[in-house]
């Protein structure tokens, strides 16, 4: 463990505890979880649907809080995670395991309190899914941590759903699918052009253990089944047509992007410009898919 990890070298302030919660990737989660409540049949109070919404962005903040405690030597040995918080010596890891427990803990009674008890449980599941399997079991064990992994971050839309009917059914069951499959696509592109800090933190990623070809074929075989989960909620008749035409379009543009990086042979990060492309585009493909949704559903 290095020194900063153990005598801050800085005090913490509001920022390094927002930094905590991954804003970023928040955003999405949070988009996605509201795109569900959106999209479910039962139109919740405009108080209770804010404060569902809420509770799925607290619960992401305290997953998020919660990884970088755990991590905290491995984001100290990676150029893109040497300046959060931990690692950069500006607060204690106590600090951030309790900030993490607290806000889990809130988020989930809250959701159990202005929901139901089925979205509490689901909240519940997905914290300790993102933290217990992927973060302490599975990141530093297994190239497919991020495969397995990805169910964490698929929760939301399916959250948001039973938030407002108390129920499950199959298009949210497809919503969560679509992130699953998406999310190793997304993160095996972004490791390919940062797995030289994956290299040096000793986490398996794809590409530092099968290598560079390997991931960019798994990206493109992967990116398959995205397509047609994608375009299932139309097939089956859950959407209209604004919603199946967007995710055949957002498909296409996904597959050709897949295509191009598998035919790419650069092994230089200079020369991923393909990947570079593709992981900037699978955070636009997902946020404009729920999008259509939610459209969808409005004007229908």
């Amino acid at each position: 463990m290095t020194p900063s990890l153990v005598q801050p070298a800085l005090p913490a302030d509001w920022r390094d505890l927002v930094a905590l919660t991954k804003p970023r990737v928040m955003s999405l989660v949070v988009f996605t979880g509201l795109a569900g409540l959106l999209a479910a049949p039962v139109a919740l109070p405009p108080v209770l649907a804010f404060t569902a919404v809420l509770c799925i962005a607290l619960a992401a903040g305290a997953a998020g809080a919660l990884n970088q405690w755990y991590e905290a030597d491995l984001d100290a040995q990676m150029r893109r995670t040497a300046s959060r918080p931990l690692p950069a010596g500006r607060m204690e890891r106590q600090t951030a395991l309790h900030f993490g427990v607290g806000l889990a803990v809130f988020s989930v009674v809250l959701m159990d309190l202005a929901a139901n008890h089925l979205a509490a449980a689901l909240l519940a599941v997905s914290i300790l899914f993102y933290v217990l399997v992927y973060t302490v079991w599975l990141k530093r064990r297994t190239a497919q941590n991020i495969v397995i992994g990805g169910a964490a971050g698929a929760f939301p839309p399916l959250i948001g759903w039973v938030a407002a009917t108390g129920s499950m059914d199959l298009l949210p069951a497809l919503l969560f699918a679509i992130i699953f499959l998406w999310t190793p696509p997304h993160f095996w592109a972004l490791s390919l052009f940062v797995r030289s800090d994956y290299a040096a933190a000793k986490v398996p990623m794809l590409p530092v253990v099968a290598g560079i070809e390997h991931t960019r074929l798994h990206i493109l075989l992967y990116s398959l089944p995205l397509a047609a989960a994608a375009v299932a909620p139309w097939a089956l008749g859950l959407t209209g047509a604004l919603y199946g035409l967007s995710a055949a379009v957002l498909s296409a543009a996904f597959l050709v992007l897949a295509a191009r990086v598998f035919a790419n042979r650069a092994t230089d990060p200079s020369g991923m410009a393909p990947e570079k492309r593709l992981f900037a585009f699978s955070v636009l493909y997902l946020f404009a898919l729920f999008a259509a949704l939610v459209a969808d559903r409005w004007v229908a």
